[in-house]
This record gives C-alpha cells, structure tokens and sequence, in this order.
C-alpha cells in the first residue's frame, strides 16, 4: 500500500516558477479549488481574457443588459479545460443555484450568479472565469516536485482586491519571495 506524504493544496495559490515551459501557465498565479488524491483544480486568477461582463449577458439575457457599474468587469481566462464554462469565486457567505463551498470561499457555475452581479445584486466580492486548469492523479504532484510550482495558502484579499497584474507578486511576496530575483533555470539544490 503506498501512503501518499503529498499535502493537499484545496484553497492555496500556485505560483508558477520563472522556468514554467508551458506558456498557458508562465507567469500564472492559480487558485485551487480542489486538490485531492484524484487530481486537482484550479483557476488562473491573473490572466484577463478580454471579455467583460457586458459580453457574457449580452449572450445569456440579451433583453437585460447589465447595469452600468458592472459592464466592465472582467472575465479571466481560467485556464485551458472548458473554456466555454464559467465559474465564479465568491465569499462563502452567499448561495446559488449551483454553489460549491470552499470553506471561506464558494465556486458558482450557475448563471443566476451571474445575473445577480450584473443586477447590483451579487456578492460585494466576485472573480469571473471562463475555462479551468485541471490536474490528473499525481500529476500536479509530480510537477510540484520538478519545482515548476510554488504554493502558498490563498488570500482573499489577493485575489479580490488588487489589480490582476499585482496578483502573482503578491502570492510570491506573502512567502518572502521576490520572484524576479529567481532564476529561469531548472535544477534541485
């Protein structure tokens, strides 16, 4: 029987190391949602996609357009899987249609979500994504273990509150790390 000594990262950051070859995650900072013996998931919290949240109600409830405030809210590019679905991170304190608790946090998927913000009637605090990072069984491990991530615990106030571009630096710096002074290369100490 193999016992896995690997911590499960449910609620942290990952922080993707300067040497990340895969350019659909150099220079992400990524929630995780989930992290489990199964594999993990998680969304890109510091890539806008270009759309914002005018662009999405226009395609679900053309008749109601959203309200001025929120019309230009952004929606990020969660990552590669699904790039059509949208999850939204919220405090826990609020519950929709399709609300998964996430201890301090909830993930929607349910577009009444949407449609509340767009209203002026949706959590004071919100991140919009479409499309998801997704890890099979032990591969988030093993490219922790290749040291192509970091992980921190998650903080709200990184992820809702400053701007997408100081998010990453954000994560690194609440680990004591400046990640401009790591090296590109790959190696083990």
């Amino acid at each position: 029987m193999k016992i896995s000594t690997t911590a499960h990262l449910k609620h942290h950051f990952l922080i993707a190391m300067p040497h990340m070859a895969d350019p659909r995650f150099a220079q992400a900072l990524i929630y995780l949602v989930e992290h489990n013996q199964e594999g993990a998931m998680g969304l890109v919290v510091n890539r806008p996609s270009g759309l914002t949240l005018a662009d999405i109600i226009e395609q679900l409830r053309p008749d109601a357009p959203a309200m001025p405030p929120y019309q230009h809210v952004p929606i990020y590019a969660g990552g590669p899987v699904q790039t059509d679905r949208g999850f939204v991170l919220h405090p826990a304190d609020q519950h929709f249609q399709a609300t998964l608790g996430l201890g301090p946090l909830g993930m929607t998927t349910s577009q009444d979500v949407l449609f509340a913000i767009a209203d002026g009637q949706g959590p004071e605090r919100y991140f919009i994504a479409l499309g998801y990072a997704g890890w099979e069984a032990g591969q988030l491990e093993a490219e922790l273990a290749e040291n192509a991530w970091l992980s921190c615990p998650a903080q709200p106030k990184i992820l809702f509150d400053l701007p997408h571009d100081q998010r990453l630096d954000a994560a690194a710096a609440s680990l004591g790390i400046q990640l401009s002074q790591l090296s590109s290369q790959v190696g083990h100490a």
